[in-house]
Protein backbone atom coordinates (compact mmCIF):
# COMPACT_ATOMS: atom_id res chain seq x y z
CA UNK A 1 0.00 0.00 0.00
CA UNK A 2 1.83 3.15 -1.09
CA UNK A 3 0.57 6.33 0.72
CA UNK A 4 3.46 8.55 -0.84
CA UNK A 5 1.89 11.91 -2.30
CA UNK A 6 2.31 12.15 -5.57
CA UNK A 7 5.25 14.13 -7.74
CA UNK A 8 2.53 17.14 -8.20
CA UNK A 9 1.46 17.37 -4.50
CA UNK A 10 3.03 20.33 -2.85
CA UNK A 11 6.40 20.28 -1.51
CA UNK A 12 5.81 20.83 2.57
CA UNK A 13 3.62 17.49 1.70
CA UNK A 14 6.42 15.57 0.34
CA UNK A 15 8.88 16.22 2.67
CA UNK A 16 6.60 16.14 5.49
CA UNK A 17 5.91 12.84 4.43
CA UNK A 18 9.62 11.79 3.92
CA UNK A 19 10.46 12.73 7.69
CA UNK A 20 7.37 11.08 9.40
CA UNK A 21 7.02 7.91 7.16
CA UNK A 22 10.84 7.34 6.05
CA UNK A 23 14.08 6.83 8.00
CA UNK A 24 16.46 6.98 5.12
CA UNK A 25 17.11 11.02 5.78
CA UNK A 26 18.81 12.05 8.80
CA UNK A 27 16.03 14.75 9.38
CA UNK A 28 13.32 11.23 9.44
CA UNK A 29 15.59 9.16 11.36
CA UNK A 30 15.95 11.89 14.03
CA UNK A 31 11.76 11.91 14.21
CA UNK A 32 11.33 8.15 15.08
CA UNK A 33 14.48 8.62 17.28
CA UNK A 34 12.33 11.04 19.09
CA UNK A 35 9.20 9.80 18.59
CA UNK A 36 10.36 6.30 20.79
CA UNK A 37 11.64 8.22 23.20
CA UNK A 38 7.86 9.65 23.78
CA UNK A 39 6.58 6.82 23.39
CA UNK A 40 8.89 4.92 26.19
CA UNK A 41 8.65 7.77 28.56
CA UNK A 42 5.13 8.53 28.22
CA UNK A 43 4.70 4.26 29.12
CA UNK A 44 6.99 4.92 31.83
CA UNK A 45 4.84 7.39 33.21
CA UNK A 46 1.63 5.45 33.27
CA UNK A 47 3.48 2.57 35.12
CA UNK A 48 5.08 4.80 37.40
CA UNK A 49 1.27 6.35 38.15
CA UNK A 50 0.30 3.16 39.13
CA UNK A 51 2.42 2.83 41.91
CA UNK A 52 0.71 4.27 45.28
CA UNK A 53 3.88 5.09 46.44
CA UNK A 54 5.24 7.38 43.49
CA UNK A 55 1.79 8.41 42.87
CA UNK A 56 1.37 9.97 46.44
CA UNK A 57 4.50 11.87 45.53
CA UNK A 58 4.42 12.49 42.11
CA UNK A 59 1.31 12.00 41.01
CA UNK A 60 0.35 15.37 39.56
CA UNK A 61 3.78 15.60 37.91
CA UNK A 62 3.21 12.36 35.92
CA UNK A 63 -0.41 13.25 35.42
CA UNK A 64 0.72 16.00 33.38
CA UNK A 65 3.23 14.30 31.47
CA UNK A 66 1.08 11.85 30.37
CA UNK A 67 -1.16 14.38 28.97
CA UNK A 68 1.89 16.47 26.85
CA UNK A 69 2.76 13.09 25.96
CA UNK A 70 -0.99 12.49 24.37
CA UNK A 71 -1.40 15.99 22.98
CA UNK A 72 2.17 15.04 21.42
CA UNK A 73 0.65 11.99 19.77
CA UNK A 74 -2.67 13.54 18.54
CA UNK A 75 -1.03 16.27 16.90
CA UNK A 76 1.75 13.77 15.32
CA UNK A 77 -1.82 11.23 14.36
CA UNK A 78 -2.58 14.48 12.77
CA UNK A 79 0.16 14.88 10.90
CA UNK A 80 0.43 11.62 9.53
CA UNK A 81 -3.06 12.16 8.15
CA UNK A 82 -2.10 14.98 6.82
CA UNK A 83 1.04 14.13 4.50
CA UNK A 84 -0.29 10.89 3.04
CA UNK A 85 -1.95 10.59 -0.30
CA UNK A 86 -5.05 8.49 1.16
CA UNK A 87 -5.59 9.05 4.43
CA UNK A 88 -8.11 6.96 5.09
CA UNK A 89 -5.92 3.61 4.23
CA UNK A 90 -3.53 4.72 6.68
CA UNK A 91 -6.46 4.95 9.33
CA UNK A 92 -7.22 1.36 9.17
CA UNK A 93 -3.92 -0.06 8.26
CA UNK A 94 -2.40 -2.01 10.72
CA UNK A 95 0.29 0.57 12.08
CA UNK A 96 -2.64 3.34 11.52
CA UNK A 97 -4.79 1.37 14.33
CA UNK A 98 -2.03 1.06 16.31
CA UNK A 99 -1.04 5.21 16.29
CA UNK A 100 -4.76 5.63 16.89
CA UNK A 101 -4.88 3.16 20.04
CA UNK A 102 -1.90 5.37 21.10
CA UNK A 103 -3.69 8.15 22.02
CA UNK A 104 -7.49 6.69 22.50
CA UNK A 105 -7.25 5.92 26.46
CA UNK A 106 -5.91 9.04 27.67
CA UNK A 107 -8.47 10.68 26.10
CA UNK A 108 -11.03 8.22 27.27
CA UNK A 109 -10.34 8.88 30.68
CA UNK A 110 -12.16 12.23 30.34
CA UNK A 111 -15.00 9.28 30.41
CA UNK A 112 -14.31 6.18 31.82
CA UNK A 113 -11.98 6.59 35.45
CA UNK A 114 -8.66 4.60 35.11
CA UNK A 115 -9.15 3.50 31.55
CA UNK A 116 -6.10 5.74 30.91
CA UNK A 117 -3.78 2.86 32.33
CA UNK A 118 -4.23 1.33 29.01
CA UNK A 119 -2.19 3.86 27.42
CA UNK A 120 0.83 0.99 27.83
CA UNK A 121 -0.88 0.09 24.47
CA UNK A 122 1.42 2.36 23.51
CA UNK A 123 4.54 -0.14 23.47
CA UNK A 124 3.02 -1.57 20.31
CA UNK A 125 4.29 1.58 18.28
CA UNK A 126 7.99 0.49 19.27
CA UNK A 127 7.61 -2.06 16.58
CA UNK A 128 8.86 0.93 14.12
CA UNK A 129 12.58 -0.67 15.77
CA UNK A 130 12.40 -2.97 12.69
CA UNK A 131 11.57 -0.64 10.19
CA UNK A 132 13.86 2.82 11.90
CA UNK A 133 17.13 0.42 12.59
CA UNK A 134 16.70 -1.76 9.67
CA UNK A 135 15.92 -5.08 11.44
CA UNK A 136 14.30 -6.48 8.14
CA UNK A 137 15.86 -9.97 8.84
CA UNK A 138 14.16 -9.93 11.92
CA UNK A 139 10.50 -9.36 10.32
CA UNK A 140 11.28 -12.44 7.91
CA UNK A 141 11.49 -14.40 11.16
CA UNK A 142 8.98 -13.44 12.97
CA UNK A 143 6.87 -13.92 9.30
CA UNK A 144 8.23 -17.63 9.56
CA UNK A 145 6.73 -18.36 12.76
CA UNK A 146 3.18 -16.78 12.06
CA UNK A 147 3.55 -19.05 8.90
CA UNK A 148 4.06 -22.21 11.06
CA UNK A 149 1.24 -21.27 13.63
CA UNK A 150 -1.05 -20.24 10.31
CA UNK A 151 -0.61 -23.70 8.72
CA UNK A 152 -1.03 -25.60 12.01
CA UNK A 153 -3.72 -23.73 12.90
CA UNK A 154 -6.55 -26.54 12.37
CA UNK A 155 -4.67 -29.20 14.06
CA UNK A 156 -4.56 -26.91 17.09
CA UNK A 157 -7.94 -26.16 16.86
CA UNK A 158 -8.96 -29.76 16.76
CA UNK A 159 -6.50 -30.70 19.55
CA UNK A 160 -8.03 -27.73 21.75
CA UNK A 161 -11.66 -28.87 21.08
CA UNK A 162 -10.44 -32.07 22.57
CA UNK A 163 -9.33 -30.78 25.63
CA UNK A 164 -11.84 -28.62 26.35
CA UNK A 165 -14.05 -31.85 25.99
CA UNK A 166 -11.88 -33.82 27.97
CA UNK A 167 -12.14 -30.67 31.24
CA UNK A 168 -15.52 -31.15 31.11
CA UNK A 169 -15.94 -34.25 31.29
CA UNK A 170 -13.45 -34.63 34.05
CA UNK A 171 -15.13 -31.45 35.83
CA UNK A 172 -18.45 -33.10 35.93
CA UNK A 173 -16.74 -36.30 37.06
CA UNK A 174 -15.31 -34.32 40.30
CA UNK A 175 -18.39 -32.53 40.94
CA UNK A 176 -20.30 -35.86 41.41
CA UNK A 177 -17.20 -37.24 43.30
CA UNK A 178 -16.59 -34.69 45.16
CA UNK A 179 -19.60 -32.39 45.66
CA UNK A 180 -20.19 -29.23 47.29
CA UNK A 181 -19.04 -29.63 50.32
CA UNK A 182 -15.48 -29.93 49.35
CA UNK A 183 -15.62 -27.04 47.35
CA UNK A 184 -16.97 -27.88 44.06
CA UNK A 185 -20.37 -26.13 44.27
CA UNK A 186 -20.91 -26.44 40.23
CA UNK A 187 -20.18 -28.11 37.41
CA UNK A 188 -18.63 -24.43 35.79
CA UNK A 189 -16.36 -24.21 39.09
CA UNK A 190 -15.30 -28.16 38.89
CA UNK A 191 -14.59 -27.28 34.90
CA UNK A 192 -12.51 -24.31 35.98
CA UNK A 193 -10.54 -26.77 38.77
CA UNK A 194 -9.83 -29.01 35.79
CA UNK A 195 -8.17 -26.76 33.13
CA UNK A 196 -5.92 -25.43 36.42
CA UNK A 197 -5.07 -28.96 37.10
CA UNK A 198 -4.75 -30.03 33.19
CA UNK A 199 -2.60 -27.17 32.37
CA UNK A 200 -0.28 -27.77 35.67
CA UNK A 201 -1.23 -24.16 36.46
CA UNK A 202 -2.41 -25.68 40.25
CA UNK A 203 -3.40 -22.45 41.86
CA UNK A 204 -4.47 -25.06 44.63
CA UNK A 205 -7.91 -22.66 45.90
CA UNK A 206 -9.73 -26.09 45.22
CA UNK A 207 -8.36 -29.65 45.54
CA UNK A 208 -10.20 -32.76 45.82
CA UNK A 209 -10.20 -34.52 49.20
CA UNK A 210 -11.94 -38.00 48.86
CA UNK A 211 -9.56 -41.11 47.79
CA UNK A 212 -11.52 -41.31 44.26
CA UNK A 213 -11.42 -37.55 43.84
CA UNK A 214 -7.76 -37.78 44.66
CA UNK A 215 -7.20 -40.48 41.75
CA UNK A 216 -9.07 -38.90 39.38
CA UNK A 217 -6.99 -35.70 40.18
CA UNK A 218 -3.63 -37.55 40.11
CA UNK A 219 -4.73 -39.06 36.27
CA UNK A 220 -5.62 -35.71 34.64
CA UNK A 221 -2.37 -34.02 36.32
CA UNK A 222 -0.71 -36.90 34.77
CA UNK A 223 -2.27 -36.18 31.34
CA UNK A 224 -1.58 -32.82 31.72
CA UNK A 225 2.18 -33.16 30.84
CA UNK A 226 1.09 -34.80 27.45
CA UNK A 227 -1.47 -32.83 26.37
CA UNK A 228 0.86 -29.13 26.50
CA UNK A 229 3.72 -31.52 24.95
CA UNK A 230 1.20 -32.12 21.57
CA UNK A 231 0.80 -28.23 20.46
CA UNK A 232 4.80 -27.76 20.72
CA UNK A 233 5.00 -30.95 18.57
CA UNK A 234 2.22 -29.89 16.40
CA UNK A 235 3.96 -26.54 15.67
CA UNK A 236 7.67 -27.85 15.60
CA UNK A 237 7.07 -30.36 12.88
CA UNK A 238 5.59 -27.67 10.83
CA UNK A 239 8.56 -25.36 10.95
CA UNK A 240 10.91 -28.31 10.23
CA UNK A 241 8.71 -29.01 7.23
CA UNK A 242 8.21 -24.63 6.07
CA UNK A 243 12.48 -24.99 6.75
CA UNK A 244 12.97 -27.60 4.29
CA UNK A 245 10.67 -26.46 1.57
CA UNK A 246 12.49 -23.25 2.05
CA UNK A 247 15.97 -24.90 1.42
CA UNK A 248 14.34 -26.40 -1.85
CA UNK A 249 12.86 -23.45 -3.09
CA UNK A 250 14.87 -21.27 -5.39
CA UNK A 251 17.07 -18.41 -3.72
CA UNK A 252 15.55 -15.04 -2.56
CA UNK A 253 17.24 -11.75 -3.06
CA UNK A 254 17.97 -10.01 0.25
CA UNK A 255 16.36 -6.58 -0.86
CA UNK A 256 14.13 -5.16 1.16
CA UNK A 257 11.44 -2.73 -0.15
CA UNK A 258 12.35 1.09 0.75
CA UNK A 259 7.95 1.49 1.35
CA UNK A 260 6.84 -1.63 2.95
CA UNK A 261 10.01 -2.92 4.42
CA UNK A 262 8.94 -6.42 2.61
CA UNK A 263 11.74 -9.23 2.04
CA UNK A 264 12.20 -12.59 -0.11
CA UNK A 265 11.79 -11.52 -2.77
CA UNK A 266 12.52 -13.62 -6.55
CA UNK A 267 15.67 -13.09 -8.16
CA UNK A 268 13.98 -11.97 -11.10
CA UNK A 269 11.82 -9.62 -9.54
CA UNK A 270 11.62 -5.72 -10.59
CA UNK A 271 8.71 -4.66 -8.06
CA UNK A 272 7.71 -5.80 -4.45
CA UNK A 273 5.40 -8.72 -3.63
CA UNK A 274 3.94 -6.73 -1.15
CA UNK A 275 3.32 -3.17 -2.09
CA UNK A 276 4.54 -3.09 -5.89
CA UNK A 277 6.72 -0.60 -5.36
CA UNK A 278 9.49 -0.89 -7.79
CA UNK A 279 12.70 -2.59 -6.25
Amino acid sequence: MDLRPRDTEKNWKRTGYRVIFESDTRAGLAFDVVLLAAITLSVAAVMLDSVQVVNARYGTFLRAAEWFFTVLFVLEYLARLLVVRRPLSYVFSWLGIVDFLATAPALAALILTGSHYLVAIRTLRLLRLFRIFKLGRFVGEGEFIVTALKASRFKILVFLSAVLTLTVVMGTLMYVIEGGQNGFTSIPKSVYWAIVTVTTVGYGDISPVTVPGQALASLLMIMGYAILAVPTGIVSAQMAGTQAATRKAPAFKQAICHVCRATNHRPDAAFCWHCGEKL
